[in-house]
């Protein structure tokens, strides 16, 4: 693989070593993974070996310490290897670890960070239901103060990493049913899935992403001491907004990889297919779709890259994170959809790689924020920035 010098060297190898854990260990299973819908179990420990569950965490928890673009620059490379194994890793690195690092207390920080970091207790997020989507805060799972802890209630759909999980941070309301404060009235919680009353329910049949395990949990009066409890009880739903950020950029790390993926496959294809007798590379009309393919990724890549290096610099911006959500996840369905042209009737079938990848990539679209989301973010802060330059 060519290298990037959009980076440095150390960035360098990190995309090396992960492209060569792809390689070696994710493509040669990753058919046979998503054709019987089996979780990636055998590689999480030499994932857990190269550090990939502890990226974004200090030293003094056992993590890495590095920077956004060395994590996002590895998760893509995982992505290009297989986008099942890229979700884990990436719930796992944004969300829980992220918010029980800026939130907890020390206690909780010294408690989960370490054994995450060491790939031990693998994290996830819950905040879907069945009547909350886009409108999150809307949630009804109930956490009820009873003495010095808490009785959670409730269930959630969708959630990564959900039966696989040591540990997940759930978020449910705190707030009296009487006096509902919309997303001030939520709190933030981790919760053990060892605790009694963390009941894993139904394992979702979805077109893409299959070694992914996504799966309804439900928390049938489970009691939780005050140590569960993240932070402020009012200000769940605000730290959950804070870390989606970085898992957007997460995702579009990931939709990244799949779509290279795919130019990748159709750049090689196209090289050795013939049609009237010449390479179908050569016919104007396909070059020009590997010419755009080409362009919509690398175009895709440089907005990422900025938005990491924006992160690292301190200047952290939810419209870029969004722009680079929304971009990159279009363009993973749009490219993988023109490599399935390119191969023809080829691409249609499950004996070649870009079916998968085109199944793999119609969720970057849908999870961390639908595209629609993301534009209302991109326009609402377009007027937030106005009005401020006015003041």
């Amino acid at each position: 693989m060519k290298r990037d010098y959009t980076l440095n060297e150390d960035q360098e190898q990190i995309r090396q070593l992960a492209r060569d854990f792809a390689a070696g260990e994710l493509r040669p299973r990753a058919v046979e993974w998503d054709r019987n819908a089996e979780f990636h179990r055998e590689v999480m420990p030499l994932m857990a070996e190269l550090g990939f569950f502890g990226m974004l965490l200090p030293e003094e928890y056992d993590g890495l310490n590095l920077w956004m673009l060395a994590y996002l620059v590895a998760l893509e490379q995982i992505a290009w290897g297989d986008a099942s194994v890229a979700i884990t890793m990436s719930v796992h690195n944004s969300l829980p670890t992220q918010m029980i690092l800026k939130y907890g207390s020390e206690e909780q920080k010294r408690r989960w960070l370490p054994p995450m970091a060491r790939g031990e207790a693998l994290g996830a997020f819950a905040l879907s239901e069945a009547g909350s989507g886009s409108d999150a805060a809307s949630l009804k799972a109930r956490a009820v103060r009873d003495g010095d802890g808490w009785v959670l209630s409730g269930e959630k759909l969708w959630v990564t990493n959900g039966g696989e999980a040591e540990v997940v941070l759930v978020m449910a309301r705190t707030d009296e049913p009487g006096e509902r404060r919309g997303p001030r009235g939520i709190g933030a919680f981790i919760v053990p899935t060892d605790t009694p009353g963390y009941v894993v329910g139904k394992k979702e049949e979805k077109t893409g992403l299959r070694s992914s395990e996504t799966v309804s949990v439900a928390f049938n009066e489970m009691r939780l001491g005050s140590e569960a409890l993240l932070g402020e009880p009012d200000k769940g739903f605000i730290y959950a907004l804070s870390s989606l950020e970085g898992g957007r950029l997460g995702v579009g790390a990931q939709a990244l990889g799949i779509a290279q993926a795919a130019l990748e496959h159709a750049i090689d294809y196209a090289g050795v297919r013939k049609q009237f007798g010449k390479p179908i590379k050569d016919f104007q009309g396909l070059a020009f779709k590997l010419a755009d393919m080409s362009t919509r990724v690398e175009a895709s890549r440089g907005l990422l890259y900025r938005a990491a290096r924006a992160w690292d610099a301190g200047r952290g911006d939810m419209r870029l994170s969004s722009m680079t959500k929304l971009y990159a996840s279009e363009t993973a369905v749009w490219v993988t959809s023109q490599a399935i042209n390119i191969f023809g009737g080829y691409g249609f079938m499950r004996d070649y790689p870009v079916e998968k990848l085109f199944r793999d990539a119609k969720v970057t679209e849908i999870y961390e924020g639908t595209s629609e989301i993301q534009r209302l973010v991109i326009v609402r802060t377009l007027y937030q920035e106005k009005a401020s330059e006015s003041l």
